[in-house]
């Protein structure tokens, strides 16, 4: 059965009247005869008696009402509970972010969300960069605060909210802490350790070993699921790590020297969400974090 056939037939069976029927629905007397009509064809016999004076269901009509009420109204609830998610910027939003610079700038982001939007609650989660993508395909997260892009048909990535200069963060005593800064060539004369984010995909080519942009091989060095096991890593001489500047801030510590690429794009930062999740919180979430910006 078609919607509008169901409509009209549990709206009939309720007024009892072609014409109150036909008012309600929106459409022509005629109109509301043909459906059930058709409708009766289909069941094979009639669903209503009709008299010049009064509609009244038949025994097969009644049952049908019966079953179908309840079912209808469940499908009812289930699309205004869709349509509230979906246009509503009310609930809970669950939000995470990867390293300290990111928080800082979801804490702020959110006093705002939650001045604008009352109705809707934020929760801010520290995730690991090595686990951060996995939780949001698994839905323990709408929203991740992340370094921009991050690639894949299933994503979307909002506006930068944050941009900052790349460095890369060597052991002290490192034979590069005697320059002011270094180039992304240097990569290839050293191993750099790995992890989820460790080189953005726009400093090679796609589906190329890991290269310099002249072509030389990147040294690939040990790998590590946290930020800070990167940076114990680094500072016992095991390799270098690319990083942002905010880690000289939040991550100072006597056994690691962060030196500037004078060669790089700065590192941006932003909102990823699954792009078939998309909602009306997340979206106004993300506009009100790109206005944070702008103040």
């Amino acid at each position: 059965m078609e919607r509008y056939e169901i409509e009209a037939f549990l709206t009939l069976a309720e007024e009892l009247h072609f014409g109150r029927t036909a008012m309600r629905l929106r459409v022509t007397t005629a109109r509301v005869s043909q459906v059930i009509s058709k409708l009766e064809r289909r069941v094979g016999a009639p669903l209503f008696e009709r008299t010049s004076r009064s509609v009244v269901l038949t025994p097969i009509g009644q049952r049908l009402h019966d079953d179908l009420r309840p079912a209808f109204e469940r499908l009812d609830a289930a699309l205004a509970a869709a349509v509230a998610a979906g246009r509503g910027v009310t609930g809970l939003l669950r939000v995470g972010f990867v390293g300290a610079a990111a928080g800082q700038l979801l804490v702020r982001a959110t006093d705002r969300f939650r001045d604008r939007y009352p109705d809707c609650d934020v929760e801010i989660r520290e995730v690991q960069m090595g686990e951060a993508l996995e939780r949001l395909r698994a839905d323990e997260l709408e929203v991740l605060i992340a370094c921009l892009p991050l690639s894949g048909p299933d994503l979307a990535n909002g506006p930068v909210l944050l941009s900052e200069p790349r460095m890369l963060a060597v052991p002290a005593g490192h034979p590069f802490t005697a320059r002011g800064s270094v180039s992304v060539e240097d990569l290839a004369r050293t191993e750099v350790l790995q992890a989820p984010c460790s080189l953005p995909d726009h400093w090679r080519e796609p589906d190329s070993p890991r290269l310099t942009p002249a072509g030389r091989p990147i040294p690939v060095g040990r790998s590590a699921a946290t930020f800070q096991e990167i940076l114990t890593l680094v500072g016992a001489g095991q390799g270098v790590f690319p990083v942002g500047a905010h880690a000289t801030r939040f991550h100072a510590r006597p056994d690691v020297v962060y030196l500037p690429f004078h060669d790089t794009p700065p590192l941006d930062w932003g909102p990823v969400w699954r792009a078939s999740r998309a909602t009306a919180r997340i979206r106004a979430f993300a506009e009100t974090a790109a206005a944070e910006r702008r103040v």
